[in-house]
Order: C-alpha cells, then sequence, then structure tokens
C-alpha cells in the first residue's frame, strides 16, 4: 500500500505531464505557451476528479468489508 501512494505522489508532483491527446496538442500549439499549460492543467484536473471519486468509493468499501 505505501509502494502505491509513493507512486502516485511522485506521478503527481513530476513537474511536466502530458495528458493531451492529438488533437488538444494541435490546439494548444496554437494558443501559445501561457495558455496551453492551462489547458493542460485543466485536462488533467478532469481527468483527476473521477480518480479520486472511485478511489474514495473503493477505499469506503475496503473499511467497511474489514469490519465483517
Amino acid at each position: 500500500m505505501k509502494k502505491g501512494i509513493a507512486f502516485l505522489l511522485f506521478f503527481y508532483t513530476t513537474p511536466i505531464l502530458w495528458a493531451q491527446c492529438s488533437i488538444c496538442t494541435k490546439t494548444a500549439q496554437q494558443l501559445g505557451e501561457g495558455p496551453a499549460q492551462g489547458m493542460n492543467t485543466g485536462i488533467l484536473y478532469l481527468a483527476f476528479a473521477p480518480f479520486a471519486i472511485v478511489g474514495y468509493i473503493g477505499y469506503r468499501w475496503w473499511k467497511n468489508n474489514q469490519l465483517n
């Protein structure tokens, strides 16, 4: 469990994360450096939300099953 948490912390603290599809990459290249980084951050934010929700549900499920 600790290795998984360490991996996630490392993954989300790397300075540059590429989370763009090819269409988004072309759009970001046309926008320029500043807006492109904002677009990339927005994509990462939107991608993180479902993982956080599923992770919370999984954690609650795991905690409830441990009590039995």
